[in-house]
């Protein structure tokens, strides 16, 4: 292990001097080789499926992990978005000139080499790949057993373009050791990784933030909440609190808890209950909920868990600040909305909730690079220094200082 990373440390040099130009046409080449090998991938998957079923992966799960033609399409297209945002290696951040003289340049470069710990997806393989290779960085990357064939399948046709293009196949790697001993000394090798960003569940974040002594960015788990006020327009509530929850359950930015003001509590509950059963949403509430719906009671450690399925928690609340509340005692700090139609509680919301991204009459679902127009993400981050909430293209940069001097001495 130690000898493949002094390798990634050395090559990391050599990417990132590489030009936009070249950087670019080989995504657009990626790209194109995705399509060209689609039966490939999709064949590879079909054995991780397989797996996953005999295991009894939840349904969730199971349509995180699975890859269709239409799905590998979406990674090309994914990597040409990528090939066309701006370049962000050697941006001129900020520039002054001292009283001296001395004229000092704040400018973009690669962070180095990049450790991508992950789970289930196997799009993320892909995605990440070609935001580091676009940023200058080499990737070293560690995705779930359950996806090793999809992953190895992917990284082979991203591998085999950087060779074509005489470009060294070790910018995109898997790590050679992907058990828990080699998470376990990738994540101690601050000599030759300069980051460590895992995404996935609590337990593999918990574990690599306490043991890393690499710097590391989290992308915690998504504890979502949606309040609707009780100044909510309440058919809007209604399809962005369905939309929040069933559209795609088993990702981070699906909602968990519905908090909804006690004088609307009566009203909305019931066209609610109705919505969400349409969906087979199983629903659990608060003492005051169940006096308005029949449903399952929810505990405490309800609020605390990311379901990543089609179960969600509801609470009713006195007002926007108990709901706010209940966000800072149980959220994540990733996606939090109001649904109101008065300015100055969705305000007070907006300014009050601490997460990375806070809506106001909108889906959490929106939480996503490409959403944001960023194009394709690493992920979300929770951390609060470096990057926070969607971490795109130019998160994958740091920065140094150029001073140009005709001669100064201090």
């Amino acid at each position: 292990m130690q000898q493949f990373l002094e390798e990634s440390k050395k090559i990391s040099r050599e990417i990132a001097t590489l030009s936009g130009e070249i950087k670019n046409r080989v995504l657009l080449e990626m790209a194109d080789a995705l399509m060209e090998h689609c039966d490939f991938i999709v064949s590879n998957n079909e054995k991780d499926m397989s797996h996953a079923k005999l295991n009894n992966l939840p349904e969730a799960l199971l349509d995180r992990l699975l890859l269709t033609g239409e799905r590998v399409e979406a990674m090309a297209n994914a990597l040409r978005e990528i090939a066309a945002l701006k370049e962000p290696v050697g941006r001129v951040l900020d520039g002054w000139v001292t009283q001296n003289g001395l004229n000092i340049q704040k400018v973009s470069i690669p962070i180095g080499v990049i450790g991508i710990i992950y789970e289930s997806r196997p799009n993320v393989t892909s995605d990440t790949a070609a935001l580091c290779f676009k940023s200058g960085n080499v990737c070293v990357l560690k995705g779930g057993k359950e996806a090793e064939h999809s992953n190895s399948a992917i990284a082979n046709v991203l591998r085999h373009v950087l060779a074509k293009n005489k470009i060294p196949e070790q910018a995109i790697s898997l790590i050679p050791d992907s058990s828990r001993e080699g998470v376990a000394t990738l994540i101690k090798q601050d000599k030759y990784v300069d980051l460590i960003i895992p995404r996935g569940g609590e337990a593999l974040i918990r574990y690599v933030s306490e043991n890393s002594t690499v710097p590391v960015v989290k992308h915690d788990k998504g504890l979502c909440h949606i309040f609707i006020d009780e100044a909510a327009n309440h058919e809007k509530a209604i399809q962005i609190a369905i939309n929040a929850k069933v559209q795609r359950p088993g990702v981070c930015n699906s909602m968990e808890t519905l908090l909804i003001h006690k004088d609307v509590a009566p009203y909305i509950l019931p066209p609610l209950y109705e919505a969400f059963m349409s969906y087979n949403t199983q629903l659990k509430g608060c003492e005051i909920t169940r006096k308005y719906i029949d449903i399952k009671c929810a505990t405490q450690e309800d609020y605390d868990t990311e379901y990543l399925a089609n179960i969600l928690n509801i609470k009713v609340v006195k007002n926007v600040d108990e709901a706010i509340f209940h966000i800072a005692k149980h959220g994540s700090g990733h996606s939090e909305s109001i649904i109101s139609e008065n300015y100055t509680t969705v305000n007070k919301f907006l300014n009050e909730v601490d997460a990375a991204c806070v809506y106001a009459n909108a889906s959490t679902r929106f939480t996503d690079g490409g959403a944001f127009g960023l194009g394709a993400e690493v992920g979300i981050s929770t951390n609060k220094l470096h990057s926070r909430g969607p971490m795109g293209i130019n998160d994958l940069t740091t920065f140094k200082y150029k001073i140009y001097g005709n001669g100064q001495v201090r």
